[in-house]
This record gives C-alpha cells, sequence and structure tokens, in this order.
C-alpha cells in the first residue's frame, strides 16, 4: 500500500504525484494534513484555510462517485504518519515538492522519519516548470537578475516537451478507508466571510492582458489566477501551455517572475529575513507604528494607497500595480522596514506566496534581487493620473477621498527628500 500527500496540489487533473503513486499499481491512500504547526498562527476565520477546505470537498465530490474517498487529518504531519504506520503495511509514501524553508524541513524531519520504518519517501516537480537549479547561467550559479533568467527559461522551455499526466484515470486504485473527511469546524475554524474569486484563462483577457494589467478599474484587467497557483488548484502546466498558444508575452513574462523568486528563495533562504543586498543592512528604518497602522487600515491620506491597502483588508487581494505603489509607500514615503509590510501581506493576501512577497517587498524597498533603485519613489499621485484617471478603482474603496478633511499624512516631496537623504547615507 501507497499513501499520496496532497499539499499545494489541491487537484485531481494533472498532479504529477498522484499520477506517480498511482502508476504503480498498488492501492494508494490519498490524504491530507492540516498542519497544527501552520494554523496555529492564522485567525479562524482565515479564507485561505477555508478555499483550501472547499478545494479538498471537490475532491471528496469526485472520489466519492467512484465510492472512495480523501482522509483529511489535524495535527503535526509525523504524528499523522506514526498513525498511518501502525495501522497499515505502508510501503512508500508520495507527494509533490514544496519549496519554502518550514516545508523543507517538515519533509526532511518525515524522509528520515519514514526511512526509520523502511518506507521510501518520494516527491517531484509539479508546481513549476523550472525547479531549484534547472535554469542557471553557463557556470551553474543561479540568475539574481530577472531577464536573462527569462530569456534562458523561454529557451529551455521551447526545447522540451511539456508532458501532462494522468492521474485522473485511475482513481479506482484509491484505497477504501474508514478515515474520517473533518469539516473545518473540526479543526477548530469556521467558514470565512472573503470568497477566492474564480480564475479566467480566456483567449480574450490574455491577449489582452499587456494592455489592461496595470489599470486596476479594468475587467477583467487580470486572471484572478495567482491563489489557484498558490495552493494547485488548477496545473501551472495547462496555465502555461494556454498562455504559450496564445503567444502573449507579457501574461507569460508573470508566470515566469513566479519561478524565477522561487529559485531565489531556493538559492538564499535568508532572504526571508535578511536583505538579498547587505548593503541595505544600514538604512535607518523610522518604524513609526502609529503611521503603520494608519497604512494597514488605508488612512494615509493618499487615495491609491488606501484604496489598495482597504481593497487588501475587505477581499484578501490586491491589484498588481497598487500593490507595488502600497508597498513603495510604506517603504520609502514612511520609512518603515519591508519586513512588516510582508509580515501584513502574509497575514491577509489569498494568494501568499512566500517567495513571491519576499521578492517584491525587496523590490519595492531596493534591497532584493533585480530591485528597482532606491532613488525610485513612486508618486501616489502621478500613479492615479496614470492608472486610475477617472477614479473608478478609488472611488470604489475611499469615496470620501474628495472630501476637505482628506489629506495625507505626510508630504510627499518632504517624503522623498528624507528617504533619500536615509538611503544614501546608508548605501554611499
Amino acid at each position: 500500500m501507497h499513501l499520496f500527500w496532497f499539499r499545494r496540489d489541491l487537484r485531481l487533473e494533472d498532479n504529477t504525484g498522484l499520477a506517480a503513486a498511482l502508476a504503480t499499481e498498488e492501492e494508494v491512500l490519498p490524504l491530507f494534513i492540516f498542519d497544527k504547526n501552520i494554523l496555529s498562527e492564522l485567525a479562524h476565520d482565515d479564507a485561505r484555510v477555508t478555499f483550501i477546505h472547499q478545494l479538498l470537498e471537490q475532491i471528496q465530490e469526485t472520489l466519492a462517485k467512484k465510492g472512495k474517498s480523501l482522509a483529511v487529518f489535524y495535527g503535526e504531519p509525523e504524528t499523522i504518519f506514526t498513525q498511518l504506520l501502525k495501522d497499515h503495511p505502508v510501503k512508500a509514501v508520495y507527494t509533490n515538492h514544496d519549496y519554502e524553508p518550514y516545508a523543507l524541513q517538515r519533509d526532511t524531519a518525515i524522509a528520515n522519519f519514514l526511512q526509520q520504518h523502511q518506507v521510501a519517501f518520494h516527491t517531484f516537480k509539479d508546481q513549476v516548470i523550472f525547479e531549484k537549479s534547472e535554469i542557471t547561467k553557463e557556470d551553474g550559479s543561479p540568475y539574481v537578475v530577472y531577464t536573462p533568467y527569462a530569456k534562458k527559461w523561454k529557451q529551455v522551455f521551447r526545447e522540451q516537451k511539456i508532458l501532462f499526466t494522468d492521474s485522473a484515470k485511475h482513481l479506482d486504485r484509491i484505497f477504501s478507508h474508514n478515515y474520517p473527511f473533518l469539516t473545518l469546524k473540526a479543526i477548530g475554524f469556521e467558514k470565512s466571510k472573503i470568497q477566492v474569486p474564480a480564475y479566467t484563462l480566456a483567449t480574450a483577457m490574455i491577449t489582452d492582458y499587456k494592455a489592461k494589467r496595470d489599470f486596476p478599474a479594468a475587467n477583467p484587467g487580470t486572471s484572478s489566477l495567482s491563489t489557484h497557483l498558490r495552493f494547485g488548484a488548477v496545473s501551472i502546466r495547462h496555465v502555461i501551455l494556454k498562455a504559450s498558444a496564445n503567444a502573449q508575452e507579457t501574461f507569460w513574462n508573470e508566470l515566469i517572475w513566479r519561478e524565477f523568486f522561487m529559485q531565489i528563495l531556493w538559492h538564499y533562504p535568508h532572504t526571508v529575513t535578511q536583505n538579498f543586498r547587505p548593503k541595505y543592512d544600514g538604512v535607518q528604518w523610522r518604524n513609526n507604528e502609529e503611521e503603520f497602522k494608519k497604512w494597514c487600515e488605508g488612512t494615509t491620506g493618499y487615495p491609491l494607497v488606501d484604496a489598495g491597502m482597504r481593497q487588501l483588508n475587505a477581499t484578501g487581494l490586491m491589484h498588481n500595480r497598487v500593490r507595488m505603489v502600497t508597498a513603495s509607500f510604506l517603504c520609502k514615503h514612511l520609512l518603515i522596514d519591508w519586513r512588516w509590510g510582508e509580515a501584513y501581506f502574509a497575514e491577509k493576501l489569498l494568494d501568499y506566496e512566500q517567495s513571491s512577497n519576499i521578492g517584491n517587498w525587496q523590490w519595492a524597498a531596493g534591497c532584493g534581487v533585480d530591485a528597482a533603485p532606491y532613488f525610485r519613489i513612486f508618486n501616489p499621485a502621478e500613479q492615479i493620473k496614470k492608472f486610475d484617471g477617472a477614479f473608478a478603482y478609488t472611488k470604489k474603496w475611499v469615496p470620501e477621498f474628495q472630501e476637505l478633511d482628506y489629506r495625507p499624512i505626510v508630504d510627499h516631496k518632504e517624503a522623498r527628500e528624507r528617504c533619500l537623504r536615509i538611503y544614501k547615507q546608508a548605501v554611499g
């Protein structure tokens, strides 16, 4: 008997690890573990937990039609596997790769545990097209600039054939069991009022993406795909092939950015808490707690910044152009440590991807790979003129922005000059 461990791959179709497990002709017990090490840090109505549970319900419904079911557990992974090994003669555990630092530590511990019990641990590449050191410079070192990485990525992609797996073909090999399918309540959570929007890969959206993606009021200007990719509700191979078939380079490039940041975090795990560029360690952050609170609440007096933060707080999402403006404002206008903003986004974003979030925050602060130079400081007022000229997005989230008492907490010109002075003192 084999076990298949769902994690960031919550689908039955084109699931690499699941296909490998089912191809062995052994019976396979599919399982998901709500990891209490992760859940203990979350609010009890966290929308991401609700979304995960909904995806698991979809898998359960499909399996139920074949008289099968998914085992859903809550606890620490090693404790769950200890019980499963007592209950069944398990030969191997199959799963897909996860690249974040906590996941790597967890998987190393599980691999060692299983090895002690003579159980094989097989993991597979599934959530990316290229991983780890598959796209590197000629000398084998990792790329730290996006453009040459993307060029090499596309070159290798065109030289390879991307294959889909038939993981949904042999579901009759799923092991029949009596383990429960836990409810949200059983794991100490409740259904969130925030819903993850459905994604679109419509040809019109992809072909119009370059023209519309920077305008937060455009509908649909973007795909709403990020959360679905984050939890593996859709196969990255399906998405990439759809994008490449439409020959839309801008949409394609955004998917490659995701893999660029993933390989950066893989090669440089210290960037979770440290600047990629050490010379920025000397920046003297002001870290004013009251100003940070106003930024979090969307009450800075800068309409586009406030609209973005209010959208985030209400929906768990924020338009990408606005993410750049809000992040730049926190780091440059308020001189608040990028780690404060990264942590707030980690708490709120439905599509929180550690590698991309850290990469983009360090980009905004000027201290990361391929970062914006420190003297590039977004002017929020100019950004509205360029990307929300009719104020459609701004009025939706900040209806009071034209009132006389709606005033900025900091003057743009003064904040810009202060930022340049502080950064120059740190980096020379």
